[in-house]
């Protein structure tokens, strides 16, 4: 006999202490159909177990105790981590109990509020039972998949239970008129007592989900429902993944041929990301950097954020596959590298570091970045354009040609413009004996000009030797024409108009000189260069001004001509073959754009 102490006596539960439990509390009940659901423990072991009973007594519908017998039939051969487990059954007084292992954890029925990543969790969980059910010979449909039969603890540990009326096989549901299941989470085959697949409890799994997504009371599944029995997924978050969305339309989709063939190929097809996803928003869309020197080290950053509540950014950077890089390294790119390279934040800066040294001079590379991650875009590109500095042979060297048409044109018109002031004067051959003479002068003034501007060049010792030798060829002449007898004013204008215009083509000669010196062009040929081409502007200048018609004067005006041609001609090549013996000797081994 039972104590009257005993507390399942004191609260009117029953005596099950002759079968070795006792009863803690009443866990659920369905009086009408003879149904109770007990928590207890077992007497000798103390572990806590439930206690399914159907009341003979207290029914005169024998459905359930069919369906309590069937569950026992079907657990007893299941072992499964989310399946409790079947430890036997018994006869009370009253009626007809089997029990099972009892788990600490609540049904999806009772309101609660799940994070997506948690309901994606679930939803894993869920179809790996299936897996295991579906794994069976022959298979286990459950037939009864909703949220009061899911279990799942604090620790989001799931359980399915109530295999009541789940059957062994596929097939027909039977020849009963009675539909067994429960209305909104049966998929139509199975409301219209057609053929049931491993596809049919995917039904029920699916509209469980929606439910916990859209916070839906399992008795309201209806309203989500149309009379087509498609769900209408416009009442889902807006912020739902995409993937997630096209998942779930397959798994309650009413037609049975267009819904996942079985729970293993729907875990396969589960997006790899939660429910919903972040929103990338990257503060560059494209990178445009330039080299200065040889080998630097270029630097950019970008910054991605997210600003989608309740999700977590999660991505990898890398650099597109481009035919001219070598493989990775240690899952390295060759010349970009990235810090961090994975990261997991919803506000994170990456520095983006392009290493020069191992890339061509003066050449242009074109690369695509790409971000993997788990947002909704979840592959993006960013443009890379790179110009790495000019090779050290080209870095000051420039196009010779505007400055040497200037010191042509001023040559030509400066003695153009002496030579037709002359006449005025007095004798002609006296006045440019006298004119060369000031040029002489003048040229040295120029040099020491250039002197002082401290021009790193031999272009102030060429001018000032020019103007030494223009004098020292011109003086004996003065003696031998008597320029003295000129008159002072004369003699003082022509020299100073030589002067001036000395001082003019000294500094253009010299400053042209500078600047091939600076473009490391040889200093003979600088040097050559620039005095033939002010030689041919005197030479025009003379012709021009004096309106000489000699043949002989027309041939040298030609040759000269032709001597610049030819070494403006060479040039280009020269520095070709220069830029091809340093790509050969320094580049060949290089990255190419």
């Amino acid at each position: 006999m039972t104590s009257p102490t005993d507390p399942s006596q004191r609260f009117g539960l029953p005596d099950f202490s002759k079968h070795g439990f006792q009863i803690k509390s009443e866990l659920g009940a369905n009086r009408a159909g003879g149904r109770i659901t007990y928590l207890a423990t077992h007497i000798k072991t103390r572990r806590s177990v439930v206690i399914k009973q159907f009341q003979f007594a207290n029914s005169s519908n024998w459905g359930g105790y069919d369906a309590l017998r069937q569950e026992g039939q079907v657990l007893k051969s299941l072992k499964h981590p989310g399946i409790p487990r079947y430890l036997g059954v018994f006869k009370s007084d009253d009626g007809f109990c089997m029990v099972q292992e009892y788990k600490r954890a609540h049904s999806l029925a009772k309101p609660r509020s799940f994070g997506p990543d948690a309901i994606r969790d679930i939803a894993i969980a869920c179809l790996e039972i299936l897996v295991y059910l579906q794994d069976r010979i022959p298979p286990v449909i459950h037939r009864d998949f909703k949220p009061a039969n899911i279990l799942v603890s604090k620790k989001l540990k799931v359980y399915l239970v109530d295999f009541g009326f789940a059957r062994i096989g596929d097939g027909e549901v039977g020849v009963s008129s009675v539909v067994k299941g429960t209305l909104g989470f049966m998929p139509p085959e199975q409301i219209f007592n057609r053929h049931l697949t491993e596809a049919s409890d995917l039904y029920g799994l699916g509209m469980t989900l929606i439910c916990l997504l859209t916070n839906t009371p399992a008795d309201q599944v209806g309203d989500l429902v149309d009379v087509t029995y498609r769900v209408d997924f416009r009442q889902l978050k807006s912020d739902l993944s995409p993937q997630w969305i096209k998942w779930l339309e397959k798994m309650v989709n009413p037609r049975l041929n267009e819904r996942f063939e079985n729970a293993k190929v729907a875990l396969e097809q589960v997006p790899d990301h939660g429910l919903r996803q972040p929103q990338t928003l990257a503060s560059h869309t494209q990178f445009d950097l330039t080299a200065r020197n040889r080998g630097e080290l270029l630097t950019t950053a970008i910054t991605l954020t997210n600003s989608v509540p309740g999700t977590t950014l999660t991505g990898n950077w890398q650099v597109a596959p481009h035919d001219s890089d070598p493989p990775l390294s240690d899952g390295r790119h060759s010349w970009v590298h990235f810090s961090p390279t994975e990261f997991a934040s919803n506000n994170v800066t990456t520095q983006i570091q392009i290493d020069t040294s191992q890339l061509m001079t003066g050449q242009i590379y074109e690369r695509t970045l790409q971000l993997k991650s788990n947002a909704h875009q979840a592959v993006q590109s960013f443009a890379l354009t790179v110009e790495t500095a000019p090779m050290p042979i080209l870095r000051n060297r420039g196009t010779p040609y505007p400055l040497l048409g200037g010191l042509l044109m001023a040559c030509w018109i400066t003695v153009w413009g002496l030579t037709t002031l002359l006449p005025n004067y007095g004798p002609g051959n006296t006045l440019t004996v006298l004119t060369i003479f000031g040029n002489g002068l003048g040229w040295q003034i120029g040099s020491w000009l250039l002197h002082e501007a401290k021009l790193n060049s031999p272009a102030s010792r060429i001018t000032m030797m020019v103007g030494a030798i223009a004098v020292a060829l011109v003086a004996p002449l003065c003696l031998v024409l008597n320029v003295t007898t000129t008159d002072a004013v004369t003699t003082a204008v022509t020299t100073g108009l030589g002067m001036m215009g000395g001082s003019v083509l000294s500094t253009i000669s010299g400053l042209t000189i500078n600047r091939f010196w600076q473009q490391d062009i040889k200093p003979k040929f600088a040097i050559g260069l620039s005095l033939l081409t002010c030689l041919l502007g005197l030479g025009l200048g003379l012709r021009w001004g004096l309106a000489l018609s000699n043949p002989w004067i027309t041939f040298g005006l030609i040759a000269n001509a032709f001597g610049i041609g030819t070494m403006l001609t060479y040039l280009p090549i020269q520095q070709a073959q220069t830029i091809a013996l340093y790509r050969h000797n320094v580049e060949q081994h290089r990255i190419r754009p």
